[in-house]
Order: structure tokens, then C-alpha cells, then sequence
């Protein structure tokens, strides 16, 4: 049974790499939002397995750990497994220091770290 996934913030070149390692890792369906907005909106239409955040958001540069402390103040999404997708160790302490999961950096997709901490959450392909 393919899992859902919710991809937040990515410029077109990151989603189509993202997208393609959890597709070639996993049985994924991708989702995209631009905004804090966009993926509120669509947490409460559809049940995501796993929200992947950019630590600057594509379409307006606005911060991603926004995201993930509004994903983690609501009692409805607080559940929802979040990772930043960042290359800066410190913008992941601060992700998990709001509840998120340390997540990676678009430069980690090829280490197989990357797709072992996806594991859980996305089972295997």
C-alpha cells in the first residue's frame, strides 16, 4: 500500500530529485505545497504519512520551521511525522527541538542514512 507523502517548499530541480529517490526507494504517492497555507490546508483534507519541509520556502523564502511549529501547536496534526529538508545541521536541531524528526539535506539523498531514516516511515519499497 503506497504511503503519502507531503512535500513543502521545494523549488522545481529539488522536488524532482526528492521525488525521485523516495520513488526509488519507496512506495510513495508525492503531494506539493508552496505555503504554510497551502499545507495546512491540505493536512486536513488527506492523511499524510510523512511532511517534508524546506528550511526556506521556494515560493516567498518565508522560514519552513514555521510550518513545522504550527504542524505541532494543533492537537489535530501534532501526530504527523515532519523532517526539514535542510543541508544545515542546526536548522535540523531546531526542527526537532519543535517536535520534528531530524530530517536531511538535498546533498544526503544518494548516502543510504538517508533512505534508512525514511524507512520508517515509508516502509520499503
Amino acid at each position: 500500500m503506497s504511503k503519502h507523502v507531503l512535500s513543502v517548499g521545494q523549488c522545481g530541480p529539488d522536488h524532482a530529485s526528492i521525488s525521485r529517490f523516495l520513488k526509488s526507494h519507496f512506495d510513495v504517492i508525492i503531494s506539493t505545497a508552496d505555503s504554510a497555507s497551502d499545507t495546512l490546508d491540505l493536512l486536513q483534507k488527506q492523511a499524510y504519512d510523512l511532511v517534508l519541509i524546506n528550511r526556506k520556502l521556494d515560493l516567498d523564502y518565508s522560514d519552513g520551521l514555521e510550518i513545522i511549529r504550527l504542524m505541532k501547536s494543533r492537537p489535530d496534526l501534532s501526530s504527523i511525522p515532519v523532517m526539514l529538508v535542510s543541508n544545515y545541521p542546526d536548522a535540523h536541531a531546531a526542527a526537532v527541538a519543535l517536535g520534528g524528526i531530524s530530517g536531511f539535506g538535498k546533498q544526503q539523498l544518494a548516502i543510504g542514512e538517508t533512505a534508512d531514516r525514511l524507512r520508517a516511515y515509508l516502509g520499503t519499497a
